[in-house]
């Protein structure tokens, strides 16, 4: 029946279990061991259980009552393999003590397996006290309770079961523990809730060195109904908070918190439970980050000493500002002036650089890498995508040609070589001592490109001269070589792993600086959470020409509006302006869910590299008839727009993920020219894409996309200092959550505020993708807008802790985790 088995925190669950059916449910939900079952919460507990007698029984209502069992059979399945045990329970002597009638209800329990049925008929004997706890319905017009819990309790005038251990020594302290909350677990249709919570509360028997451990043929459910001794349970379960920040926090030891968590007494149990277990992911979280931040500090960099932003000095960088049509902003010179106190350090820089599309994070990150190359070094950055290589790659040009002159790179026999992805500007022989003859060369490197260009740009860069290097994933290659690298830029940081950033280290003698960019805006807390090993900078102002994005919401369903909305689109195209229009999809039998490195391996194409940026979706509000519209494609909609009048004589174009490399370089070229002033694409043209001209963006879907990406989207228009333009289109009803969240974006351009909204509407998984947010982490509870003061208080404690122990000789478990928490969330942690 049972069988006690010892276990520990790291024993597999397949292990301890004998039915593999269960076994492979467990792992479907991410338990493959018993820490993993422990800290798989549940997301809410049950009100607690109301006690009555049976006369006051409401059908399907839960309810608990104390009874005798009246009379108890097994009886044979006809037809099939089985048994049936059928109960007849009267609780007139509980009734009668609450002044109600006593009253007969029907307790039946179904089962394969005989010995199951054996344990059963033993327990509810004729003349036992019994505590049952279930939901009543009826069966031919008879009260009836199927599977419910019960537990047996003592009888002291009974000499009837002398060999059965009893569950509970009265009556009201087995009605307090059916009657109790009942956690509630997230289940598929594999494995019930229930079935969770015993499998769970077997698992911290065993943990307790319990005398019957668990029903290792993974049977009907938890059979044995003894308390677990939260003592016993702490010799299996330790502690990893500290001592020290434990008792002054006033926290419960972690074996009474996951007691708490999955099986409380009460509704404080459980909450007292979730304060306490929050706090442990927030301390062990920033103390991993922080201990992160503290090996960077050891690896040893190149220093790239600058002569700063002074009127008097002729650095590069210094040059560089001096040469662009434009003031910084103040947050520009902030930021630069950070960058490069950092570059002037012997240990590596490590900073996240935040702003809203447009602040300026290209400049910035341009002043950052003539730092290094005016101090012999070389500096790469790394873009996701081909389209916004390309153009970080022309507009640098551009802004390094400004400050010099640009000469094509010579081949052999004097004839000018063809690369158009080499460029070398003369800075001026005696102006940075360390470019060589003042040549500064900029190098494209992509996937995509020919061989010889390939190698070309291969060439520049393993040579060690100082260089700018732009490029996409290709920069993760084995082929690529920096041995000078002294910065990494990464742009949208949240598109690369930690691992291709680490592949780029390995590639330099020392340890680069590493500055990561994102526009996508990240409240403090999550970037507390998610980026706490990193010095976080963040850009707030706009340049001055920019103008607020006039934003509305259109319904689909309002053919007027929709009709002027195309027409508005057709007058700022004969202005001379240029208008996107976004889908989901790109065609009609395309999954916008479907994972992106899937598409490009269909491809043949290399990670993420081809694809761009996917859509953000929600599955969106269903109609009344509990169905979702279909998402509009590329495809349709471009088909659509041809026919309609507004758009007769007008250019259109498509642009999506599975385009080729020199598709996507021709139609964002024809986009830009005004040859094809009308784009209709996917969320491809998210990141990255700079077309000044460009005023108008009409949105499909947008009820289904989330807020940030929405937002990201809006700042694809009025980049030249033009009116500009947002449509939103939605077929969601006016009053439904869809519409209140497109009404966040339509009342506000702050980028906080809506990346904030977006987290509280989702969770910080959705909006900054689950590898950097904890959505398949070992991060379960904490809420990074919810639990910002809690975060806080962690960080400074953990600080504390690793003044003293920076090594954490005198915290053994807490250092187990932190090692458990860096393996489980590297797809998110900046590792130096």
């Amino acid at each position: 029946m049972t069988a006690t088995v010892k276990a520990s925190l790291s024993s597999p669950v397949s292990s301890l279990m004998t039915n593999k059916r269960r076994v492979g449910a467990l792992k479907s939900l991410g338990i493959n061991t018993v820490r993993d079952a422990l800290t798989y919460y549940p997301f809410r507990v049950t009100d607690p259980v109301p006690v009555t007698t049976i006369s006051g029984i409401v059908l399907g209502r839960p309810c608990a009552f104390a009874a005798r069992v009246e009379s108890a059979r097994v009886v044979p399945l006809n037809g099939r393999r089985g048994f049936r045990f059928d109960v007849v329970v009267d609780d007139s002597e509980f009734a009668a003590k609450q002044g109600q009638p006593g009253l007969v209800a029907r307790l039946v329990f179904f089962s394969h397996r005989k010995t199951y049925m054996d344990w059963m008929s033993m327990r509810l004997r004729t003349g036992a006290r019994v505590v049952v706890a279930g939901e009543p319905g009826t069966y031919m017009d008879q009260l009836q309770f199927t599977h419910p819990e019960t537990l047996l309790v003592e009888d002291p005038d009974s000499g009837e079961g002398g060999n059965l251990k009893a569950d509970a020594t009265n009556i009201q302290e087995a009605l307090d523990r059916v009657a109790r909350p009942r956690p509630v677990y997230h289940a598929n249709s594999r494995i019930s809730s229930d079935h969770i919570h015993d499998v769970i509360l077997g698992f911290m028997r065993l943990l307790a060195q319990s005398d019957t451990g668990i029903d290792s043929s993974g049977g009907e459910g938890d059979q044995d109904q003894s308390r677990i001794d939260p003592e016993a349970l702490g010799h299996g379960v330790p502690d990893i908070i500290p001592e020290p920040v434990r008792a002054g926090r006033g926290l419960l030891h972690r074996a009474q918190a996951l007691l708490g968590m999955h099986d409380p007494d009460s509704l404080k149990d459980f909450g007292d439970a979730r304060k306490t277990l929050r706090y442990e992911e927030a301390f062990v979280s920033q103390t991993a980050l922080l201990q992160t931040r503290q090996e960077t500090r050891k690896s040893p960099t190149y220093p790239c000493r600058d002569a700063g932003m002074d009127a008097a000095s002729d650095s590069l960088r210094a040059r560089f500002i001096k040469s662009l049509p434009f003031e910084l902003t103040k947050g520009q010179s902030r930021v630069i002036e950070q960058i490069g106190e950092d570059m002037c350090g012997d240990y590596p820089m490590q900073r996240l650089l935040q702003g809203e599309v447009g602040s300026g994070k290209t400049v910035v990150a341009l002043a950052a890498m003539l730092q290094a190359v005016d101090a012999g070094h070389q500096a790469v950055l790394v873009a996701p995508t081909q389209v916004l290589a390309e153009q970080h790659y022309e507009s640098i040009k551009g802004m390094l040609a400004a400050m010099g002159t640009e000469v094509r790179p010579k081949a052999s026999g004097g004839k000018t070589a063809q690369a158009d992805n080499v460029s070398m500007i003369d800075m001026g022989s005696d102006q940075s001592t360390e470019l060589e003859d003042g040549i500064l060369p900029l190098v494209l490197l992509t996937g995509g490109m020919r061989l010889a260009q390939r190698r070309q740009a291969l060439a520049v860069s393993a040579s060690g001269r100082p260089c700018i290097v732009v490029a996409t994933h290709a920069a993760f290659s084995k082929t690529f070589q920096a041995p000078n690298l002294a910065l990494t830029v990464i742009d949208e940081q949240h598109r690369f792993g930690v691992e291709q950033r680490e592949e780029l280290r390995r590639k330099s003698e020392r340890s680069p600086h590493l500055l990561v960019m994102t526009a996508t805006p990240i409240p403090r807390t999550a970037a507390m959470t998610w980026f706490g090993d990193l010095d976080i900078s963040t850009l707030t102002e706009l340049p001055s020409n920019r103008k607020p994005v006039k934003t509305y919401v259109v319904s689909e369903n309002d053919g007027a509006t929709m009709g002027g909305m195309f027409l508005h689109l057709r007058k700022r195209i004969e202005a001379g302006e240029r208008a996107y229009v976004v889908c989901a999809r790109i065609d009609e039998d395309d999954d916008p869910t479907q994972d992106a490195d899937d598409r490009g391996k269909a491809a043949g194409k290399g990670r993420g590299e081809q694809d761009g940026p996917q859509p953000d979706l929600y599955q969106g509000d269903t109609d009344s008839e509990g169905t979702r519209a279909p998402l509009h494609s590329v495809a349709e909609i471009s088909r659509r727009l041809a026919d309609l009048p507004q758009f007769q004589g007008i250019g259109i174009a498509t642009l999506t993920g599975r385009d080729d490399d020199s598709a996507k370089t021709a139609v964002m070229a024809e986009f830009a020219s005004g040859e094809t002033p009308l784009l209709v694409a996917t969320t491809v043209i998210e990141v990255g894409v700079d077309v000044p001209e460009a005023s108008c963006i009409v949105i499909f879907d947008a009820d289904r996309f989330g807020l940030s990406q929405l937002h990201q989207l809006r700042g694809r228009v009025g980049r030249g200092g033009t009116d500009s333009w947002a449509f939103l289109v939605s077929r969601a009803p006016a009053e439904s959550p869809a519409a209140e969240r497109l009404e966040v974006i339509r009342s506000t351009t702050d980028g906080a505020k809506i990346a904030e909204a977006d987290i509280q509407l989702r969770g910080a998984g959705d909006v900054l993708g689950e590898a950097q947010s904890g959505g398949r982490s070992s991060l379960k509870l904490l809420r990074v807008v919810t639990d910002a003061k809690m975060i806080t208080q962690a960080r400074q404690e953990a600080a504390d802790l690793l003044e003293s122990d920076p090594d954490l000789k005198g915290q053994v478990e807490l250092a187990g985790a932190v090692l458990d928490f860096m393996r489980g969330n590297e797809g998110f942690l900046v590792s130096a």
